[in-house]
């Protein structure tokens, strides 16, 4: 089945579960924090809707469903580094400010920046010519 795959097919697939595995991730971290911002619903529901998505455009390459998982990464960047600025600001919020331990123990920093990362793989699928 993998004989004759493209190196982008292999990576949209690769994202695509890569977004759907964060996916799992980011619904219980924001489950355990209540949703208390809106902005947490966002990776919630855009990240399997893109993973989805680009598993579907993996196994069919249809030329609407390249334009809409284009834009999705796109939208999925966006929420990545807006996640990003979210969460640095909600480990200052902490007792005691930006020290380590909050690092550790507040919002995790580095995974809004997973989902820009997998949204700019994606990309790179859809675009990158060898």
């Amino acid at each position: 089945m993998w004989t004759g795959w493209p190196l982008a097919r292999i990576l949209m697939l690769f994202a695509g579960l890569g977004l759907l595995i964060i996916f799992i991730q980011v619904t219980l971290l924001h489950y355990r924090q209540n949703f208390r911002h809106w902005a947490m619903w966002g990776p919630v529901i855009g990240a399997p809707l893109i993973g989805v998505l680009a598993l579907a455009l993996a196994l069919f390459n249809l030329p609407w469903l390249q334009t809409g998982v284009a834009v999705l990464f796109v939208i999925g960047i966006i929420t990545g580094v807006g996640g990003f600025v979210l969460h640095v600001e909600g480990v200052g919020q902490r007792v005691d400010g930006y020290r380590m331990h909050n690092f550790m123990v507040g919002p995790p920093v580095t995974l809004p920046l997973m989902v820009a990362a997998m949204s700019v793989l994606g990309l790179f699928a859809l675009y990158w010519r060898w």
